[in-house]
This record gives C-alpha cells, sequence and structure tokens, in this order.
C-alpha cells in the first residue's frame, strides 16, 4: 500500500492510559492537518507493506468488532471508535503487562477502496525540556522524562488492524503480551476476535529453520556449512529472480537428491500446515539478510560474503585441507580497509 495513494477521511484519538483509572474518550473527530496526516500515513503504509502484517478472518458471531464494523456507516464513526476504544480498555486493563497507549482509529481510501485503520500506538518514554517561571520572571531550563510520547513515522506499530470496509477483511499486526500468564496475542484474539494467518516473515523463517534443523542433524559437520551455505543461496536466488518460492519448489531445489531429507522437511511443513503456502515477503529489510553469507568458526571469527562474491569462484574459495580443517580463500583483493 503506497503511503501517496492513501487518503484521510477521517480520524479520531482515544486516550488509553491505564494509570488514569478510566480512557478518555473523544467526543469528536481530530483536525487533520498536513503533518498529521503525513504521520498516519506513514504508519499504515509501514503496516500493510511490511512482511509482519497477518491477513485475518473474524469470528463473526464472538467479535464485537466485527458487529460494530457490519454496521458501519459514516455518521456513526465516532460513536462506533468510543466503542471500539472502551472494548480495548476493558480488555487493556485486566491486563496490566499491555502498554498505554493512545488509540488512533482513521477512515481511509486506497485506490477508492474504504479502509478504517485501529492503530494502538504504545507510549514511549524519552527526555524534554521544560521551562519554569521565577517569582522574578527568570527562567529556569531543566530536563524532565516524558511518558507519553507516541511513536515516531520511522517506527513500527506494535499492535495494529486495517480492516477492508467493503469486505470486512481485517489485516493486522501484534506482539504477545502476558495473558493470566501466558503470552497471548490478545490483539487478534481478545480484542479483534479473529483467526490469523502466519505472516510472511513467519512462513520464511519456518522454512529456514526447518531446512537447517534438517540439516544440522544429518550432516556431519564438516559438511553442514557447505549445505547450508547451499540452502541460503537457492533461497536468495528465488527471492531475488522470482519474488518468492512455494514451499514445494524449495524443497525440489534444496533437496534434490536428498529423498530422506525431503520427506523430513515436508513432515516439518505439514505440521506447520504450510506444505501448499507460497512465501513472498514485500519488505527490503525482510530479503536483505539473505544477501550475505555469514559464517562464524569456532575460533570467534566472522565473515561476512556478499552473495555475488560468493557465487564468484574468483572471488572466494573453501578449501578442505587433508587433516579435515577447512581454509577460506578470499582471492584478488584491490584494497583492503580497516575501520578502529
Amino acid at each position: 500500500m503506497v503511503k501517496e495513494e492513501i487518503r484521510i477521511k477521517r480520524v479520531i484519538v482515544h486516550i488509553m492510559d491505564g494509570s488514569v483509572g478510566l480512557p478518555v474518550l473523544s467526543d469528536e473527530e481530530a483536525e487533520i492537518s498536513s503533518d498529521f496526516s503525513d504521520f498516519l500515513k506513514e504508519h499504515i503504509s509501514r503496516i500493510m507493506s511490511g512482511d509482519d502484517i497477518k491477513k485475518c478472518s473474524f469470528y463473526k458471531e464472538q467479535s464485537e468488532v466485527y458487529k460494530m464494523l457490519s454496521q458501519y456507516d459514516e455518521e456513526f464513526f465516532v460513536p462506533i471508535s468510543r466503542d471500539m476504544a472502551s472494548h480495548l480498555y476493558e480488555i487493556m486493563n485486566s491486563n496490566i503487562d499491555i502498554p498505554p497507549a493512545d488509540l488512533v482509529i482513521a477512515r481511509f481510501d486506497h485506490r477508492d477502496v474504504p479502509y478504517l485503520a485501529i492503530l494502538k500506538m504504545n507510549y514511549k518514554t524519552l527526555f524534554t525540556h521544560k521551562t519554569v517561571k521565577g517569582e522574578g520572571g527568570e527562567n529556569a531550563n531543566g530536563i524532565i522524562k516524558h511518558k507519553t510520547l507516541l511513536p515516531a513515522e520511522s517506527q513500527r506499530l506494535s499492535e495494529a488492524a486495517v480492516v477492508n470496509l467493503n469486505t470486512l477483511e481485517p489485516y493486522a499486526i501484534e506482539k504477545k503480551y502476558d495473558v493470566n500468564g501466558e503470552k497471548t496475542n490478545y490483539f487478534t484474539y481478545l480484542f479483534l476476535k479473529c483467526s490469523a494467518n502466519v505472516s510472511e516473515k513467519q512462513k520464511l523463517n519456518v522454512v529456514c529453520r526447518s531446512v537447517e534443523s534438517i540439516q544440522n542433524s544429518h550432516f556431519d559437520e564438516s559438511r553442514q556449512y557447505e549445505e547450508n551455505l547451499r540452502a541460503k543461496n537457492i533461497i536468495h536466488e528465488e527471492l531475488e529472480e522470482n519474488g518468492g518460492f512455494s514451499v514445494e519448489k524449495i524443497a525440489d531445489r534444496i533437496f534434490e537428491n536428498e529423498p530422506v531429507l525431503k520427506e523430513a522437511f515436508k513432515e516439518k511443513m505439514e505440521k506447520n500446515d504450510m506444505v501448499r503456502e507460497t512465501v513472498s515477503p514485500q519488505s527490503e529489510k525482510t530479503v536483505k539478510k539473505y544477501e550475505t553469507q555469514v559464517l562464524k568458526t569456532d575460533s570467534g571469527i566472522e565473515i561476512k560474503i556478499p552473495m555475488k562474491e560468493y557465487n564468484d569462484p574468483g572471488s572466494v574459495e573453501f578449501i578442505t585441507e587433508d587433516d579435515g580443517t577447512v581454509s577460506v580463500l578470499i582471492k584478488n583483493i584491490d584494497r583492503i580497509r580497516a575501520r578502529i
């Protein structure tokens, strides 16, 4: 979702600070200045373009939020937002580990499709200055701790949802907090009451960790690093050339000559309900870690090799010595720089 294509229509802000004892609910919509609009667009775009986003589906009979949105009308924007804020505050008030926040609810359009953004902006604690006037009119400047600052545009929110108002299809990002002594995704489980698919980032991590686990348990130590380097290179190729991959295809490529390992990988994917999944990350940040091979030796040396150089025999070579140790030969170096 491109920031420039988002049109903010209306916004309201509710204060969800547990230390107050009650939510401070707004009776009126907030004024939308150009700076405030850009601030919201940046957060919405960041949420919808990230790989932490999860496509969800409401439990229609149980979800209070779904019932509110199924009756949504522009003239009811304020009362519906107040009901949502009250519902969320009840959950927060019963679970003290859920952090206080401002709840920003925004109606926006993207390519003529109406959406509702539910943005829980957890407070940040930072220091700022304060000026106090003395009795004689003199200024006394000091530093105070400000506990209710909102996340900057560059920071990703921990909990938020964006709902397509035509289809009532929600998308969510969230973080687990302690609920009754157990780490829980309260935002989808208790507030939205919806099922959530695995995010693209989670799917990619599951595939990579499964491949690594299987290869490390099957191959001896001298071969593990070779197979893991090869597997990461294959994943990088698929991401770079095709923008993603099917789980089935990546299994065929990585375990092409290892049917036993391929079956073990398939079993892991079945346990995660991912056998027929496609992994398609959107964020450059997610993909970037696969652009470099990272080696760590038992002596504590760490080597980072860009994939382009890894695939060039004229740049780097791995040599297995007669005694079983491995040497890494870096070739054709014109310049070396060292940083202190």
